[in-house]
């Protein structure tokens, strides 16, 4: 699609080259409007992503199975929010203007935090099923040790596939200047690899999280049923009501948590399976930038959610975490003290 300015001038990403890019052109009012949020939920993501990290990093009653995968998963949604610039850089522009090698470096990175996010999702679930139906084997099989040795395997993993991914394709595909213009990053990858990214990045990710979800709002289920069999006698009608509630905002989170996951990815994956069909260039890049806000709703998913949270940023915000010991607060006693 040909871009003109007002007056019908067409412009280029590189004016001296004769096999430029033709560069994006929009109103000032556009320009300004865009500019602005994609700097907003750059800063958001990086922002929000960065008070999970230094929370769960200081304060070491947080340091926890659960709250280990957490972190690695704010790390890899803040990093995705550091290369949102460069993104809406491409989107706005149209333009690529930092050469192919870097272009390639630019794609491995983005898939390996995005493979990284998707292997930490697996794992929080992997690890709300253990500690809800399985509770009592949870302080056995769940260590802090082994946490941190799965999430090293699951970085070390995401690194590896999407190395060779991308790699293989680029040189299947050497140039954009034989497949396209010049100041363009793009990225094609054959039939078998797609299909391969398909199941490995999606369909296998989704499947099991969604069974191990299932199982677990069976357990809650049978749970709760327990406990209304057993509200007959005064002293579980109290325990039983709050249980149930406590079990219904666990259930409200999960179905959020699926939600949010499923909403902010089918799309992507839906467009890798149309990819010799022509698709609006608007509708390509709506479709990716859903899966960069994914990384700005998971800190609110996975960390608003928690109790500590807020007590844990205040802290931040306040500076009180610059005071000599306070790593060893007990948060959790603290947030009940503010109720």
């Amino acid at each position: 699609m040909a871009y003109e300015t007002e007056d019908h001038e067409i412009q280029y990403c590189f004016p001296a080259i004769n096999s430029s890019c033709i560069k994006g052109k929009h109103s000032s009012h556009e320009y300004n409007i865009m500019y602005m949020f994609f700097s907003l939920l750059s800063v958001w993501t990086v922002f929000l992503n960065l008070l999970v990290i230094i929370s769960i990093s200081h304060f070491k009653k947080l340091h926890t199975p659960t709250n280990l995968i957490i972190l690695s998963l704010a790390v890899a949604d803040m990093l995705v929010g550091l290369v949102m610039p460069l993104e809406a850089l491409r989107l706005i522009e149209m333009c690529w203007y930092f050469g192919d090698t870097f272009c390639g470096l630019y794609l491995i990175f983005i898939a390996v935090l995005f493979s990284a996010s998707l292997s930490n999702l697996i794992l929080i679930a992997v690890d709300r099923y253990v500690a809800l139906c399985h509770p009592l084997l949870y302080q056995q099989k769940i260590t802090t040790t082994k946490t941190l040795i799965i999430i090293c395997i699951c970085w070390m993993w995401s690194s590896a596939y999407n190395v060779s991914f991308i790699t293989d394709n680029r040189n299947f595909y050497p140039s954009s200047r034989t497949h396209g213009c010049y100041g363009e990053c793009p990225f094609m990858a054959n039939s078998a690899w797609s299909m391969a990214d398909l199941l490995l990045s999606f369909l296998l990710p989704c499947t099991v999280i969604i069974i191990l979800y299932l199982k677990i709002f069976y357990v809650v289920h049978q749970q709760v049923k327990v406990i209304n069999s057993l509200m007959k006698s005064g002293k579980c009608i109290k325990e039983g009501s709050a249980r149930r509630k406590s079990e219904s905002k666990a259930a409200l989170t999960l179905g959020i948590i699926v939600s949010v996951y499923l909403l902010c990815y089918i799309p992507y994956y839906i467009l890798s399976l149309a990819l010799n069909t022509v698709i609006s260039f608007k509708i390509v890049r709506f479709l990716i930038w859903i899966v960069y806000i994914n990384s700005g709703l998971n800190p609110l998913v996975y960390a608003l959610f928690y109790r500590w949270f807020k007590v844990s940023v205040k802290h931040i915000l306040t500076l009180k975490i610059l005071k000599t010991a306070s790593s060893l607060i007990d948060i959790f006693t603290d947030y009940n003290q503010s109720l």
